[in-house]
């Protein structure tokens, strides 16, 4: 089978790109033929298709840049024209998308279309029937105020990053979307990474439920073997992006009711220099910050972790901080929102704590630094035989290929 798989960035931006280029590797090594299609980046990783690769708003040039990339925002025909080239080159058999909206556009599906290529897409958040993709206001606070149709209180909620200015064209992009290109009719399945993420997207596109779906959570390259003990220095970890919809702040209140815990915080953010200034104010010394991290010095961070936080405060959908570190046989302590519950069994591989709620959280994180060496390793272990059950490449690929069989059949 000859698979095309769609994105934005061809390197590694964020989760969708992990989960994509992952999907690439495991299905080569299956004996599949694989063809990518994203955008140019100045951080592009090589690519034997870059030659069909559109230019992105970083790589335009022309006094009118700014003016082309506001119409590609909704429509780009020249990623359109390049799709068209590569169908007709590599004549792929199905495509899966896994990152488009307001970049390479809904351009593509007509020419999709055209050649009979049928399309599954992963839902990797909440733009499907939330402008802002996340259900979040200007606030800070979940909303769901569109409730899939009432897109212009984006606009006035200033869902998108507090700015009505962005908040308009998030807004004006659904609108358009639906009525030109509406995803129940362009695209013929859908990859859910969360049953949460898909009960939510029918709740407020409810046509969804007529469309093939399946629910897979995203998987892990490796698993570690049974048996993991914790040497040298015992911390919690945080990894993400430091912003409030993370649930940092909530996270540090609950360690300053800890003061013998150690946490470390992976990532960067727009809230780098806040975190900082309130870690001082608040005599935080069992908080490091360790900025962005990458490689094989991310991958030793995650390994000899002994548990990773994930206090989300927004609908999280399937957080790959908590599929690698049940790899590495760590647990997890994550709020009780979006997907995190589906995948954090309660006692056995973490536990899950109410959203905002620092004295649960820091009762959670005493009582996990207070688990024997014989309780730690039951529950490391635990979060491994999650991984092999539900995360592992193998579960993945031996659900994945039928989904896609099944699509193509009924295509046909």
């Amino acid at each position: 089978m000859k698979v095309l798989l769609v994105d934005v960035y061809n390197y590694n931006k964020g989760g969708a790109e992990t989960v994509c280029f992952n999907t690439g590797e495991m299905l080569e090594k299956e004996g599949h033929e694989i063809v990518y299609f994203t955008l140019k980046w100045d951080n592009n990783l090589p690519s034997k298709f870059e030659r069909y690769f559109p230019e992105s708003k970083e790589t335009r040039k022309g006094m009118f840049r700014q003016v082309i990339n506001l119409r590609n925002y909704f429509y780009y025909p020249d990623a359109a024209r390049k799709m068209e080239q590569l169908i007709l080159d590599e004549k792929p058999d199905i495509a899966h998308i896994h990152l488009m909206w307001g970049q390479i556009s809904p351009s593509i599906f007509p020419v999709l279309k055209k050649y009979n290529i049928p399309v599954i897409f992963t839902v990797h958040d909440y733009r499907l029937v939330c402008p802002a993709y996340s259900f979040k206001n200007g606030g800070g606070e979940v909303c769901e105020a569109c409730a899939g149709k009432h897109f212009y209180r984006c606009f006035t909620h200033k869902c998108t990053k507090g700015s009505r200015f962005l908040s308009f064209f998030m807004a004006a992009e659904m609108y358009f979307r639906n009525r030109f290109f509406n995803p129940s009719k362009c695209i013929d399945g859908f990859l859910y990474v969360s049953d949460f993420a898909r009960k939510k997207c029918e709740q407020y596109m409810p046509v969804l439920k007529n469309k093939a779906n399946i629910v897979l959570h995203n998987f892990s390259v490796s698993i570690a073997p049974y048996g993991r003990c914790v040497v040298g220095e015992k911390y919690f970890l945080f990894l993400g992006r430091l912003s409030e919809e993370k649930g940092i702040v909530t996270l540090m209140n609950a360690m300053k009711k800890n003061p013998d815990c150690q946490l470390k915080i992976v990532g960067a953010g727009p809230l780098d220099n806040e975190l900082n200034s309130y870690k001082i104010e608040h005599h935080l010394d069992n908080v490091e910050f360790l900025g962005f991290k990458s490689g094989q010095e991310l991958v030793e961070l995650k390994r000899n972790a002994y548990f990773v936080i994930v206090p989300s405060e927004w609908y999280e959908n399937n957080p790959m901080a908590i599929i690698e570190s049940y790899a590495e046989g760590v647990p997890a302590i994550g709020a009780r929102i979006g997907g995190i519950p589906e995948i954090i069994e309660e006692g056995k591989t973490g536990y899950i704590f109410s959203p905002k709620n620092e004295i649960e959280l820091a009762e959670l994180i005493k009582q996990a630094a207070n688990l024997t060496d014989e309780q730690y390793l039951e529950m490391s272990n635990n979060a491994i035989q999650f991984a092999h059950d539900d995360m592992s490449k193998e579960s993945y690929y031996k659900r994945l290929l039928p989904f896609y069989q099944q699509i193509i059949d009924s295509y046909k």
